[in-house]
C-alpha cells in the first residue's frame, strides 16, 4: 500500500475520531451537571467489566479480520457474524447476572441497574466488531467512521432526554449508560444496512468464524490486560482512597471519566493510523519482515506527530479546558482534575504510541509480544498504586502510576517491533498455505533429500498461496 492511500484511511479515521470525541466532549458537560461527582462515579465504575466482556467477544475481531481479509485468506463473514453474535448473547448475560455481585465487590448497590442498562451493548458490540472489520480489510473505512459518529449522536441525544426523567444521580447514571445501549444499537442497524448494499465477492476458499477467532485471540489478551485491570482500578483504587476520604467514588469518578477521557484525546486522534496500520502492515509483511517493520515505524513516526502537539496543549491548558467543559464542578474537584490532567497528559504521547505499535505487531503477526508488554506495565502499574495512592496524593497517586504504564508498554512495543524476527519450521509451512506447519516442512526436506519433488510446489495454488505469503491468522 502506497503512503498515499495509508494516509487516506487514517485520514477518515482520525477525522470521525475527532468529531465523535468532540460530540462525545460538548455532551460530557450537561452530563456531568445532571449526574454530579457521585452520579459520575457510578457511570464510570460500570465502564469496567463491560470494557472486560467487550474483550472476550469483540476486541482483537476487528484487526483479525483485517488482517485476513487484507491478505486474501477467504471468505469468513457469515460464520463469523453467528460465532460472535453468540459470544455477544453470552457477554450480555454473564453482565446481566454479574450485576448485583460486581455491585457488592465495589461496595455501592446503586451500580446494579447500572450494569443492567449496559449488558445489551456487549451483544451490538460484537456484531459491530465483525463488520467494522470486514469494511476495514477491504481498505473502506468510512463505515466504521459514520457509524463512529452517529454512535455519539445517539448517545448523546437519547442521553440528554432521558436522563431529564430520573430525579436521582443513581438513577440518572442508570438512564445514561442505557442510551449508550441505544447508541450501539443505532450503530449495528447502519453497518447491517451499510453491509447489505455492498458487492460481496464470492471467494473460493470459506473459512470458518473459529479462524476468525483464532486470528483475534492474541489481541483478545493483549486488548483484555487495560480493561481488567481497569476493573481492577474500580475496586482497588475505590477501596484504598475509602481509608483516607470518604469522597472516594467521586474522585474516582474524576480520574477515570474525567481525566482519562481528555487525556485519550491524542490517542483518539491517532485511532485511524492504529486501524489503518494493520492492513498495511500485513501487506508489507507478505513483502518482506523489511517492508512491514518500515510500515509500522512510518506509522508510529505519523502517530507522534499528531499526538505530541495535542499532549502538550492539554498539559499547558488544563485549566482553561477543565473549566469550559466541567463548570458544574466544585472548585476543590476543578483544581483536583486540572491536576490529574496534567500528570495523565504527560503519558498520553506513550498510549497513542501503545495503540499504534499494538497494530502494527498484530499485522506483523506478533500479538503475543503486544500482550506480553502490555501484561508487564500493568503489573507495574498496580504496585505502584499500592505504594502511591495514600494519604498525602490520594488521587494523584492513580495518575502517577498510570504514567508509569505507558512508557513501559511503548518501549517493550517497539523493541518487538525493530527486533528481527526467527523464522521457524512452521513460519515456512504455514507460509505456503498448508495450515500444517511444521509436519509438511520437514516433509518438504526430506522429500528433497531423498530427490523426490516437494508437494509444497507442485501446484499453481500453492505457489500463488507463497505469493502472498502473510503469517498465519
Amino acid at each position: 500500500m502506497k503512503h498515499a492511500k495509508f494516509l487516506k484511511n487514517a485520514a477518515i479515521l482520525s477525522l470521525a475520531g475527532i468529531l465523535a470525541k468532540g460530540i462525545g466532549a460538548l455532551y460530557r458537560i450537561p452530563l456531568t451537571s445532571a449526574l454530579g461527582g457521585y452520579g459520575t462515579g457510578l457511570y464510570q465504575m460500570a465502564y469496567p467489566l463491560f470494557c472486560v466482556l467487550l474483550t472476550f467477544s469483540s476486541a482483537g475481531v476487528p484487526t483479525a479480520l483485517s488482517r485476513m481479509i487484507a491478505a486474501e485468506k477467504g471468505e469468513v463473514m457469515g460464520s463469523a457474524l453467528r460465532l460472535f453474535s453468540l459470544l455477544g448473547l453470552v457477554g450480555a448475560l454473564v453482565m446481566a447476572l454479574l450485576a448485583p455481585v460486581m455491585s457488592g465487590i465495589q461496595g455501592d448497590a446503586a451500580l446494579t441497574p447500572c450494569y443492567l442498562a449496559l449488558a445489551p451493548s456487549v451483544f451490538f458490540v460484537a456484531l459491530i466488531a465483525v463488520l467494522r472489520g470486514c469494511f476495514q480489510g477491504k481498505n473502506d473505512m468510512r463505515p466504521t467512521a459514520l457509524s463512529e459518529i452517529l454512535e455519539q449522536l445517539v448517545k448523546a441525544g437519547a442521553g440528554l432526554l432521558i436522563t431529564g426523567l430520573a430525579a436521582d444521580p443513581a438513577r440518572r447514571a442508570a438512564y445514561a449508560l442505557f442510551a449508550v445501549t441505544l447508541s450501539e444499537a443505532a450503530a449495528l442497524l447502519f453497518l447491517l444496512l451499510r453491509y447489505r448494499g455492498t458487492k460481496r465477492v464470492l471467494l473460493a476458499r470459506k473459512r470458518s468464524g473459529f479462524s476468525v477467532l483464532r486470528g483475534a485471540l492474541p489481541v483478545m489478551a493483549a486488548s483484555a490486560l487495560l480493561p481488567i485491570s481497569r476493573m481492577a482500578d474500580s475496586i482497588l483504587v475505590v477501596r484504598l482512597l475509602f481509608r483516607f476520604t470518604d469522597r472516594s467514588v467521586s474522585l474516582y469518578g474524576l480520574f477515570a471519566g474525567a481525566a482519562v477521557s481528555l487525556c485519550s484525546l491524542p490517542a483518539t486522534l491517532c485511532y485511524g493510523v492504529a486501524a489503518a496500520a494493520v492492513p498495511a502492515v500485513s501487506r508489507g509483511q507478505a513483502s518482506g519482515e523489511e517492508e512491514g517493520k518500515r510500515r509500522a515505524l512510518y506509522a508510529l513516526l505519523l502517530t507522534l506527530l499528531l499526538s505530541l502537539p495535542l499532549s502538550l496543549l492539554l498539559f499547558a491548558f488544563a485549566g482553561p479546558v477543565v473549566k469550559i467543559l466541567y463548570p458544574a464542578l466544585s472548585l476543590a474537584d476543578r483544581e483536583t482534575l486540572i491536576s490529574l490532567v496534567r500528570l495523565t497528559s504527560l503519558s498520553s504521547v506513550f498510549l497513542s504510541g501503545v495503540d499504534t505499535l499494538t497494530a502494527s505487531l498484530t499485522g506483523m503477526g506478533r500479538a503475543k509480544q503486544a500482550a506480553c508488554s502490555m501484561a508487564v506495565a500493568v503489573g507495574v502499574k498496580t504496585v505502584l498504586e499500592c505504594l502511591l495512592i495514600n494519604r498525602r496524593f490520594l488521587i494523584l497517586g492513580a495518575a502517577a502510576a498510570a504514567n508509569a504504564c505507558y512508557p513501559i508498554a511503548f518501549f517493550l512495543d517497539l523493541l518487538y517491533t525493530v527486533r528481527k524476527r526467527k523464522v521457524t519450521a512452521y513460519d515456512r509451512g504455514d507460509r505456503l498455505g498448508n495450515g500444517k506447519g511444521r509436519s509438511d516442512a520437514e516433509r518438504a526436506e526430506r522429500a528433497s533429500q531423498s530427490g523426490q519433488r516437494s508437494p509444497s510446489h507442485g501446484t499453481n495454488s500453492r505457489r500463488g498461496d507463497l505469493k502472498r505469503g502473510g503469517d498465519p491468522i
